[in-house]
């Protein structure tokens, strides 16, 4: 892939997330509600999901009408430049329902399969994270390195729960087995935002099980770009069965710990 298409791909996903970065922080309704839910009655939608992905869905087909789309909220378009756009359009979702500023859009581009751009936009925090492949990852201007090393009993261990009743009361297990062996734990409830935090050096280490590929693609780059390790389980790639982000150090220690705990299944 040339570096002219790179930055072609990274200018189109800036544009788009600050777009729906926009609408969802100023045309949030004083009365937004749950216009859906998906897996379980706590997994919701909002009509903000849908507004800002049928907005950067726009901005996609105007710029780039020959890429394909996978978008959280139904979008699924094949495309034939073997470019593919990987977008939540607001990850976060139970964070912006209640008014908390944790929320984010997370905007990946794949080339024949493999991420190459990532740009995750956080507009309560002012920040926006952006990585291309083999270029570094930046926090405006700011280039993102992850934490020194340290020894996993001083880490801070970020995760997030599922919304099946089963699947939590498991994750919950693992929390109770993980948290005596690090500094702390927590609980931020948007993936991309834990992911860009590990590449910021807010944190030491994520983990997680049942994301979706529109919940890491952006920021698991981002992280990486930033020097951070990321997998999953027995040195598979992330995956829905199991994410984790970490500085080395704290990654060759956590990894065997959320084997041991069984943090990849339910």
């Amino acid at each position: 892939m040339s570096e002219e298409l790179k930055a072609e791909l990274l200018d189109v996903a800036l544009e788009a997330a600050r777009r729906a970065g926009e609408l969802l922080r100023d045309g949030r309704p004083a009365d937004l509600a749950v216009a859906a839910t998906k897996s379980s009655p706590i997994d919701v939608v909002t009509e903000m999901d849908i507004a800002a992905e049928k907005l950067i869905a726009g901005v996609l087909a105007e710029r780039r009408p020959a890429d394909g789309l996978l978008g959280e909220e139904g979008a699924d378009i094949a495309g034939t430049s073997g470019v593919r756009w990987i977008v939540d359009p607001l990850d976060g979702t139970v964070n912006y329902l209640y008014g908390l500023p944790g929320w984010g859009v997370s905007i990946a581009a794949e080339y024949r399969g493999e991420t190459v751009v990532g740009v995750v936009e956080a507009p309560m925090r002012g920040e926006t994270y952006r990585a291309v492949l083999g270029g570094g990852a930046l926090m405006g201007t700011t280039r993102l390195e992850c934490r020194p090393a340290a020894p996993l009993e001083q880490a801070l261990i970020a995760t997030g729960f599922g919304y099946l009743q089963t699947r939590r009361a498991h994750q919950a297990e693992v929390v109770a087995r993980v948290i005596p062996l690090v500094r702390d734990i927590r609980r931020g409830g948007s993936a991309a935002l834990d992911l860009c935090d590990v590449a910021a050096g807010r944190l030491d280490g994520y983990y997680e099980r049942g994301l979706n590929p529109w919940d890491l693609a952006a920021g698991e780059l981002i992280a990486r770009e930033a020097g951070a390790l990321t997998g999953g389980r027995s040195g598979e790639p992330a995956s829905g069965e199991l994410t984790v982000a970490a500085t080395p150090a704290v990654y060759a220690s956590l990894l065997p710990l959320l084997e041991e705990a069984g943090a990849w299944h339910d």
